[in-house]
C-alpha cells in the first residue's frame, strides 16, 4: 500500500482512470463452480498481528519470522478446498504467486510470514472466510448470491505497495511492498469486497461518488468479515475495531494507532475533496453507525450486514451517495422495519446524506 492516497488500494474504476486498466463487466454469475473437496490445515493471522496483540510497535522488518510472535498465529481449517493438493477450491483460487506455489498432498499448509507461501494461504483462507460469512447472512439461500464462484487471486506479484481487482480479467491482484498486503485480513477483504460489488452491480465505481462508496464498502467489509472472524474462532482483538488494516498501514502511518483508514471519522459530505479514498470514509462512518444503531434496537450486526449488501444490488454502476442513501433506506424498511429504517436514514443525515 502506498502512502500516497491514490495508491492506497486503488479501486478497478480508479486505474482505468489512470490509463492502467480497463472498464468492462462482471463474469457471469452462472460460471461452473469446483466440487466441493476436502478441508486442509493452515496457519493464518487471527485477522493481523497487530490487531490480535495489540502491539502497536510491530514492523515488517523484511518479512522476518521473528519481527511477529507465534501468539499472532493460528491454526484453522482451510476449507472447500478440491482436493487437488494446490490453493484452488469452490470460491478461491490461488492462480500465481511470488515463490514456490503452496503444495501438500495432504492438504497441510503451514507457514509463517518468511515463506511466500504463508501469503498464498492468506489469501485463500480470508476471501473463502469472506464468502462463508456472506452466505451466512442468507446470499445464496434465501437471498441471491453474491460473487457466489471461484475468486481468482494472484499474491505478491504486484511490486507497489497497492492492492487491486479488476473486472477483465476477474481477478484480485495483492502487492508486496511494505508489509505484504494479503498479511492483512482486512486488506484481502477490502479488495474482495470490490468484486463482491462488481458482482451484484457489473461496473460498479463510475462516478466518483460511486467510487468513494466502493472504498468504504471494501473498509467495511474488511472489519466486519474480522469481527466475525473473531467472534467464530475466540480470537482477541485488541485494537479499535474501526481501525482498518491496522498491520499493513505500520509502514506508512506514523500515529498510534495504525490505521490506513477508519470507520469513525467525522467527515461529512461539506468534506468531500473528489478522492474516492477520502470521501469514502463519509459513506463507511454511515455504515459504521447503521451497525451500531441495529444494535441498540435490538437487532444484530449480522442484520445489519445483510440490509448493507442486499441494498446494494439496487446501486447503479454511477450511484450517488443520495440516491444509494435511499436504497439502503427502502432495503431496510422492507427487510428490518420503520426503526431500523429510521436509524439507516438518521445515520446517512449525520453524515450530510439526505433524500
Amino acid at each position: 500500500m502506498s502512502h500516497s492516497a491514490l495508491s492506497r488500494l486503488l479501486p478497478m474504476s480508479a486505474l482505468a482512470v489512470a490509463g492502467c486498466l480497463a472498464l468492462g463487466a462482471a463474469p457471469a454469475q452462472a460460471a461452473a463452480k469446483p466440487a466441493l473437496g476436502s478441508t486442509g490445515t493452515a496457519r493464518v493471522f487471527e485477522v493481523n498481528p497487530v490487531q490480535s496483540t495489540g502491539n502497536e510497535g510491530l514492523t515488517d522488518q523484511n518479512d522476518s519470522a521473528s519481527a511477529v510472535p507465534s501468539s499472532a498465529y493460528a491454526t484453522v481449517q482451510l476449507r472447500n478446498l478440491d482436493g487437488s493438493g494446490t490453493l484452488t477450491g469452490r470460491w478461491v483460487k490461488v492462480e500465481s504467486a511470488t515463490g514456490t506455489p503452496a503444495t501438500s498432498s495432504t492438504n497441510t499448509f503451514v507457514y509463517d510470514r518468511s515463506q511466500d507461501q504463508f501469503e498464498q494461504v492468506m489469501a485463500y483462507f480470508w476471501v473463502n472466510q469472506a464468502q462463508e460469512y456472506i452466505q451466512s447472512l442468507g446470499f445464496g439461500s434465501t437471498l441471491p448470491g453474491v460473487n457466489d464462484q471461484q475468486q481468482a487471486v494472484k499474491v505478491d506479484q504486484y511490486g507497489g505497495d497497492n492492492s487491486y481487482e479488476t473486472d477483465k480479467p476477474f481477478r484480485i491482484r495483492y502487492g508486496k511492498g511494505g508489509v505484504d498486503d494479503a498479511e492483512d485480513a482486512e486488506v484481502i477483504d477490502h479488495e474482495y469486497g470490490h468484486a463482491v460489488q462488481n458482482a451484484q452491480v457489473p461496473g460498479f465505481g463510475t462516478s466518483e461518488e460511486a467510487g468513494a462508496i466502493g472504498e468504504a464498502f471494501g473498509d467495511y467489509l474488511g472489519v466486519t468479515v474480522g469481527l466475525a472472524a473473531d467472534a467464530q474462532y475466540g480470537w482477541a482483538h485488541k485494537t479499535p475495531a474501526a481501525c482498518v488494516a491496522d498491520w499493513d498501514s505500520t509502514s506508512y502511518t506514523s500515529t498510534v494507532p495504525h490505521c490506513l483508514r477508519r470507520l469513525d471519522t467525522n467527515k461529512t459530505v461539506a468534506d468531500k475533496d473528489g478522492e474516492v479514498h477520502d470521501d469514502g470514509e463519509i459513506w463507511s462512518r454511515a455504515l459504521w453507525d447503521i451497525r451500531n444503531g441495529y444494535v441498540k434496537n435490538g437487532l444484530t450486526t449480522a442484520r445489519a450486514d445483510t440490509t448493507i449488501i442486499d441494498a446494494q444490488f439496487s446501486f447503479a454502476p454511477d450511484t450517488s451517495f443520495s440516491a444509494a442513501a435511499k436504497a439502503t433506506y427502502l432495503t431496510a424498511g422492507s427487510r428490518d422495519g420503520a426503526k431500523a429504517a429510521s436509524t439507516v436514514k438518521a445515520a446517512f443525515a449525520a453524515r450530510g446524506i439526505t433524500f
